[in-house]
């Protein structure tokens, strides 16, 4: 298993033959970002100075179209982004991925006509499920994976109860919780999550 780091909302790091961060927020600069994926446009998920601190002359940006014209005007060349939108499929050199809507279905925060996104990667032969924010959609109950950053905060996203559902419907080997403790929620939710969990399903808190 790769090195993962989740140190506030859903800012992910993977560190493997790449090295990959996910929605980066609150980051000291290491400028060692080889992808930095973003899942949507909301500010405790697309910060501007985390990329700065992030960024180097390589790094390759994912993320949908909403964000690109503030990529551009930071100096992000257009080269250097891939824009995606739900249901696409990419094969890159050492990393793939794909991408599945991330949407609320009774709430009006993430519409699904948004065009915003779950990324499911594969890098060093280990499937990674980065949910982003979302409830318990169609599409999220038919993801395969090995690990999985599961939303639990509640509010803006599925809660920790529904989160644990998801996950027992899945299956990954390895679930991680994630969007509580800064907008919404808290790590009771968290620990709530990792008790509702079947017995086969591992779980590592990382935000305290």
């Amino acid at each position: 298993m790769n090195p993962i780091n989740v140190n506030i909302q859903n800012s992910i790091c993977i560190r493997g033959s790449k090295v990959l961060y996910f929605d980066p927020l609150e980051v000291e600069g290491k400028h060692d970002a080889d992808y930095i994926f973003i899942t949507h446009s909301h500010f405790d998920h697309f910060s501007l100075l985390a990329i700065l601190e992030l960024k180097n002359e390589h790094t390759v940006f994912v993320t949908p179209k909403d964000i690109v014209e503030e990529l551009l005007s930071i100096g992000i060349s257009e080269e250097y982004i891939i824009i995606v939108k739900p249901n696409m499929t990419f094969a890159l050199k050492n990393l793939e991925f794909k991408t599945i809507p991330a949407y609320n279905l009774h709430k009006k925060n993430h519409p699904k006509d948004a065009g915003w996104v779950s990324y499911i990667v594969t890098l060093d032969q280990v499937v990674y499920y980065i949910a982003g924010d979302t409830d318990v959609t169609k599409e999220a109950k038919e993801v395969q994976c090995d690990v999985a950053f599961i939303p639990v905060g509640g509010t803006y996203t599925m809660d920790c109860l529904e989160a644990a559902t998801l996950c027992n419907i899945i299956k990954p080997k390895l679930a991680i919780p994630t969007h509580y403790g800064y907008v919404v929620g808290s790590k009771k939710d968290a620990e709530i999550f990792k008790k509702r969990l079947d017995k086969d399903i591992a779980c590592k808190i990382f935000i305290e």
